[in-house]
């Protein structure tokens, strides 16, 4: 039951759906197994149904047809989706200031021990240098007293020092998983590449910077038929495919260069300092590389399967903002997916 539960969540169209229609096969999946309709929960269908992604799929339907909440968060937690690593960090920021109050309430109370033995020295003082006749018996009262104070004061603050030593590892601690959550949110779980976050963000300072955007190419790259491969040999084979063009890619791009996996069969490069002929040059080399070296085994005794990717080429200077800049290029990747003669296409020309 539950395999065929998991791949009931994986979905056999061929072709990619509007995005209305992932938004309701996603929210008809949430209702089949009652599951709230928070946004967090949407992103987590989403990356299973949408993303493609075979192990959260099967995660899910092991939960059974009622999942808790916690459960489900938990597994967003393990797959890194953005949703939840939100939510863990805000919850591990809330944890942060609830041990910075306790260590100002402790650091408080170790004042006030101080300022209680402070009293009792100048009481002490004020009583030796008033009475010089004191008797030794009262004296040594005073003393007594003192060292009972200094000893309380002394205690106070081992006790304030060696908390505050346990609260400085759990701070390191939750800073480290703080700041491993934020590297969770802009990289993609499957290939390592930066994600859309990180590229909407690396896009939009592209446009803030005093020079401007000019000079700079954006490549978008589509894999063909990708929600066919995966249908047809598996998610396992597609994701192992990804792995091995991510790797590719890095190998593709310069120090100043940036490249992201932007959807389930699209990544996106930003090239710095080209215009289009350096662009188109670069363009048509990631094709023959991708079609050159990526083939992928078959299970049914066929000739092993070759990889394409149509790609759609804009410049900056074309555009005035990222948003444009984006429209620009996927108006040439749609020109090069509806073309297999010309996979490489680029805006306006």
């Amino acid at each position: 039951m539950q395999n065929a539960s998991a791949n009931a969540l994986v979905p056999r169209e061929a072709a990619r759906p509007s995005p209305m229609t992932d938004i309701q096969r996603i929210a008809q999946h949430m209702a089949r197994l009652n599951v709230a309709a928070l946004p967090r929960n949407y992103e987590l269908f989403h990356e299973a149904i949408v993303g493609l992604n075979a192990g959260l799929a099967q995660d899910i339907a092991a939960l059974g047809s009622q999942p808790q909440q916690p459960m489900l968060d938990e597994l967003g937690l393990k797959y890194r989706l953005v949703g939840h690593c939100g939510l863990a960090g805000e919850t591990s920021r809330n944890e942060a200031s609830r041990m910075l109050r306790d260590v100002a309430e402790r650091l408080a109370e170790g004042l006030k021990h101080r300022d209680a033995f402070a009293r009792a020295c100048g009481q002490i003082l004020k009583s030796v240098s008033s009475h010089e006749d004191q008797s030794l018996a009262a004296f040594t009262s005073e003393v007594d007293y003192l060292s009972a104070s200094l000893a309380a004061v002394l205690s106070a603050e081992m006790d304030i020092g060696a908390r505050l030593q346990d609260d400085i590892k759990a701070l390191e601690v939750l800073e480290r998983g703080i700041s491993a959550m934020q590297s969770a949110t802009v990289a993609d779980k499957i290939t390592g590449l930066a994600n859309r976050i990180a590229f909407n963000r690396v896009i939009a300072e592209l446009y803030e910077r005093e020079e401007g955007a000019a000079g700079n190419a954006l490549i978008m790259v589509d894999i063909d038929n990708f929600a066919e491969l995966n249908d047809r040999y598996g998610t396992q084979a597609g994701n192992k495919l990804l792995k091995k063009l991510a790797g590719l890619f890095r190998k593709s791009i310069k120090k100043n260069d940036f490249v992201a996996r932007t959807e389930a069969d699209e990544f996106a490069f930003l090239f710095s300092n080209v215009g289009m002929q350096d662009a188109m040059a670069i363009a048509e080399r990631l094709r023959a590389s991708v079609e050159d070296n990526l083939v992928f085994a078959t299970s049914d005794k066929i000739a092993p399967g070759r990889l394409t990717i149509s790609i759609g080429v804009a410049l900056s200077a074309d555009a005035a903002s990222p948003g444009q800049l984006q429209a620009n290029a996927r108006v040439a990747l749609f020109a090069a997916q509806s073309n297999p003669r010309q996979p490489v296409q680029a805006f306006g020309r």
